[in-house]
């Protein structure tokens, strides 16, 4: 198993836990036929210029529970941090907790840096102990020839990986961020090439429609977007996804439903905190209302 970390990121952004197979082989084997004859979606038109100013500020903490199994899996936190060397940070922790360790166990960090004003990526790291494995990835983008240089070390093994792409180039984290400050309208298409366990996807999808949604944290208004992530060098890996982001000055990412290799999994976001407001946590509600 590459990581799990990256499946987790994805789900949130619309990438998803489901677009990231996390077990797959250690070597490389040349796609099957029906691989072959499986098609990328393509981007029609590039992503559209991002709202201003940003939803977000340094400092502001996001907490979710992630649900796999129809059972609590674990915690997920996403933390702006202070700008760094020209970029703006984001530091996502994952952990599993008892119960899921039984089935999976996961302990990471991750870190996204990105252009304080396009929020396009930088660079994207991740330190994850899975099952006992210990793994690093260290991810550079280079925009100008549309490619990223993958360092990774695993079981004290190094390799590295040179991965392509055609449109903008983000990684798992940081495409949260960018998709918090698009244009919200219904029937906006959203497409653009994302990193993951060492490969690049091609997401596309689109705003389907503003929805009331109930949550234990509150009850909120969202735009729900619907997509479908595909693996670039391999089209056949390609599976749909769902995300909700609160139709509001803060643009909340309040939820996700994907899937893995271990059936439905879900991210629901429990509490916020912001520099200068009151944080806001859940109220202990057991259901979800949409």
């Amino acid at each position: 198993m590459r990581s799990a970390l990256a499946p987790l990121l994805f789900c949130l952004s619309s990438a998803a836990w489901a677009q990231i197979p996390d077990t797959e082989p250690t070597a490389e084997h040349p796609a099957a036929p029906a691989e072959q004859a499986a098609s990328v979606p393509q981007c029609v038109q590039t992503l559209p210029p991002l709202r201003a100013p940003l939803a977000f500020t340094p400092g502001e903490l996001l907490e979710f529970d992630l649900d796999a199994l129809g059972a609590t899996a674990g915690k997920m936190s996403m933390q702006v941090q202070k700008k760094q060397n020209g970029s703006l940070p984001v530091q996502v922790k994952v952990q599993t907790n008892s119960f899921f360790s039984k089935v999976r166990r996961v302990d990471a960090t991750a870190m996204s840096y990105l252009h304080p004003k396009t929020l396009r990526s930088f660079r994207y790291t991740e330190d994850a102990t899975e099952n006992e494995v210990h793994r690093t990835v260290d991810a550079a983008f280079n925009p100008s020839k549309r490619s990223v240089r993958v360092d990774w070390m695993q079981r004290g093994k190094p390799g590295r990986n040179d991965v392509s792409y055609q449109h903008e180039g983000l990684d798992v984290a940081g495409a949260i961020y960018m998709m918090r400050q698009l244009p919200m309208k219904e029937g906006l298409p959203v497409c653009f090439d994302v990193y993951g366990v060492r490969r690049m996807w091609r997401m596309a999808g689109t705003v389907l429609k503003r929805e009331h949604v109930s949550l234990p944290l509150g009850e909120f208004e969202a735009w729900h977007l619907s997509g479908t992530a595909v693996r670039l060098d391999r089209p056949s890996m390609k599976r749909e996804v769902h995300v909700w982001i609160t139709d509001d000055e803060r643009r909340l990412p309040l939820a996700a439903l994907g899937a893995i290799d271990l059936g439905t999994v879900r991210a629901t976001l429990t509490s916020y905190s912001r520099p200068g407001e009151k944080s806001q946590q859940a109220e202990g509600k057991e259901s979800l209302k949409w």
